[in-house]
This record gives structure tokens, C-alpha cells and sequence, in this order.
């Protein structure tokens, strides 16, 4: 018979599948030892740029019991964002994070919607759920609990979908069965940082923030470096050259997510049509994109900027 512990951690994990998650893993919530002195060391290089917040809350990182009082597991959930049709060839290019339906909130209805199924199941249970907008390691939290490994260009990949997939956590008050660490199959490829265009990848599993293509699009509100003239790639919002030439992304599916269906327009967009975008083109083809991060006024400078 099932003890109390395996019977939740079962109950869990197939409502995150009933929900459309790709998969979900569980860690026990405690101080990441081994991430410390990496994210110390790659503060200390200033590798996160003009990206302020990395530096806050340094021991909430690390430490979920910290953001959650007495939690107990660390819930790992993926989200494939894989698209069926990409952009045509020659154009500016958008991340396929953003094609659609901005993640945060597609993601955030989930969660909610997993809380509430743990609450109506198990019992009075505290928590909170987290998509990328607090101080929480998601990669290293999904990679503890055996969703993938973190590879040469630091995002989490899987042997069976690659790395196109957005992670999110629930961390709770209630012990679970404790999921292990997949072992780490990049071998000696090393093609992630061969194809980099600005040479962010400064060593295997190390890139620094501040050299990268999506924070020099997203994250920089100064000008452009001059010195980055010609290495854009013709990215205007994000990069995933790294996520592109991974051999694993070879076995990369579509997602299921219609919210994740871009506006057919963005497909479609030449150059030209970049060129002459206006403000109410933008607010049409992204009203629910987290392009909007970017805002109208930082794209248009992306753009000019590859036409300078």
C-alpha cells in the first residue's frame, strides 16, 4: 500500500500532466550549496550587466525556506513553448519565448489552478508559486529535481524535447517523494559556444549576462554599444542561436498551447515591414506578448541599431 507521501507526489504529478505541463520533478527545499559560489563568483565578474535585481536577496535565492517559511518541496514544473511555424527567413528576429500569449500569465492560471487541486485533495497546504519573477535558481531547482541538466549555454535540456520550455515552481509546506539528478550528456559538443555571435559563453556553463543578445535587446535601456555593430544577428528581441544549434533541440515537438500561437502578421514580417513598424502595428501584433517588455520605443531601437 502507498504511504501518505508517494500517494501525493502521484497526485501531483499527474495533475500537472492533466494540466499540460510537460513534466514536473520535486526537490527537497533546502540551501543550494553547490549554486552559491557560482552565483557569487558571477556577480563578483559583474556578468549580470545593468541587470540590478541578481544582486538582491542573495540568501533568497538560495534558499527557499527563506521566501517560504517552513517549506518543505520545491515543485519543478515545464511549459513547452516549441512553435509549429516559425518566422520566414531574412527577417528581424523575435525569440520563439515570445511569439505568443505572454508566459507569465498563461503559466501563473496553471499553477493557480494545481494550487487549488492540492488544497481540494490533500489538505491545508501554504505555499507559493513562482514563474521567473522572483528570486528563485528555476534551472538549478529543475535540474535538482531530475527534469534535465543544465548545459554548456545554461539552460536546462532534456535528452527527449531539447530546451524549448519555460520552468516554473510551486514551493510548499508538505514533504513529498524526492526526485534525482540526471547525469549531464553534452559531452564534448561544443556548438552552443562556437555559434554564439557575441562570444557570451565565455566558458562551458558560464555566460555572462552582459554580453548576451537577449540582454542587450530586453534587459539594456541605454544605448546600444557601437561596439556590437554587425554581431545582432539580425535578433531584435532575445536570441536563441545557443537553443538552435543544440543538437538536442533536434527532438524538439510543437507545444499544444493555442496562447502560444503568434499573431499570424509576426510570421510573416520582412525587414521593411520591421523598418516601418508603427506604435499601433506593435500594439496589435504583441497586445499580449512579453515583447512588451521591450516596449515600442526599445524595439524601434533595435531595430535601428541593425540599420545603422
Amino acid at each position: 500500500m502507498l504511504n501518505n507521501k508517494t500517494k501525493y507526489t502521484n497526485l501531483i504529478k499527474d495533475e500537472a500532466k492533466r494540466l499540460g505541463f510537460l513534466s514536473c520533478g520535486i526537490s527537497k527545499a533546502k540551501f543550494l550549496e553547490e549554486e552559491a559560489p557560482r552565483l557569487e563568483r558571477w556577480l563578483n565578474n559583474n556578468m549580470n550587466g545593468q541587470m540590478d535585481y541578481m544582486q538582491n536577496h542573495f540568501d533568497k535565492r538560495l534558499d527557499p525556506t527563506k521566501l517560504v517559511e517552513d517549506s518543505k518541496s520545491v515543485i519543478s514544473l515545464l511549459l513547452n513553448y516549441y512553435p509549429e511555424q516559425q518566422q520566414i527567413n531574412d527577417t528581424y528576429k523575435v525569440s520563439k519565448y515570445a511569439y505568443g500569449y505572454d508566459y507569465h500569465h498563461v503559466i501563473k492560471s496553471k499553477l493557480k489552478q494545481l494550487s487549488q487541486f492540492i488544497q481540494e485533495h490533500i489538505g491545508e497546504v501554504s505555499g507559493r508559486a513562482f514563474v521567473d519573477s522572483a528570486p528563485v535558481l528555476d534551472k538549478a531547482w529543475a535540474a535538482k529535481s531530475g527534469l534535465g541538466w543544465i548545459g554548456k549555454h545554461s539552460n536546462l535540456l532534456t535528452q527527449k524535447v531539447g530546451s524549448f520550455y519555460f520552468i516554473a515552481e510551486l514551493i510548499i509546506d508538505l514533504e513529498l517523494d524526492y526526485d534525482t539528478p540526471v547525469t549531464d550528456h553534452c559531452g564534448t559538443c561544443t556548438a552552443c559556444i562556437d555559434a554564439c555571435p557575441t562570444q557570451a559563453i565565455v566558458d562551458p556553463y558560464v555566460v555572462d549576462g552582459s554580453k548576451c543578445i537577449s540582454y542587450f535587446t530586453i534587459e539594456l535601456k541605454d544605448q546600444l554599444p557601437n561596439t556590437m555593430k554587425s554581431k545582432f544577428d539580425d535578433w531584435i528581441f532575445g536570441c536563441d542561436v545557443c537553443q538552435d544549434v543544440c543538437p538536442w533541440n533536434k527532438f524538439s515537438k510543437p507545444h499544444n498551447q493555442p496562447l502560444f500561437n503568434p499573431d499570424p502578421d509576426l510570421l510573416t514580417m520582412t525587414k521593411k515591414d520591421w523598418q516601418e513598424i508603427t506604435e499601433d502595428v506593435f500594439k496589435k501584433v504583441f497586445q499580449k506578448s512579453a515583447v512588451k517588455r521591450t516596449k515600442y520605443s526599445g524595439l524601434t531601437r533595435n531595430i535601428k541599431f541593425l540599420n545603422s
